[in-house]
């Protein structure tokens, strides 16, 4: 199971997103949701690995495009 860590920009976690079955599912979900995450602060993302604690990899918001 995947799922989407939030950071704001000093790294501090500020949640952690659904599950999802798949890395294609994980980020189309981002794909739609990052505008909204970063209104609410989120600053960074982090795709997880829920089993294992695994960092798959780190994503700033600030450089989307819109």
């Amino acid at each position: 199971m995947l799922a989407w860590r939030y950071l704001d920009g000093a790294g501090r976690e500020l949640g952690i997103s659904e599950g999802f079955g798949d890395r294609g599912a994980a980020e189309d979900w981002m794909g739609e949701s990052w505008s909204d995450l970063r209104g609410r602060g989120v600053e960074v993302v982090e795709l997880i690995d829920t089993e294992d604690g695994r960092t798959m990899y780190r994503m700033p918001l600030s450089n989307a495009d819109t």
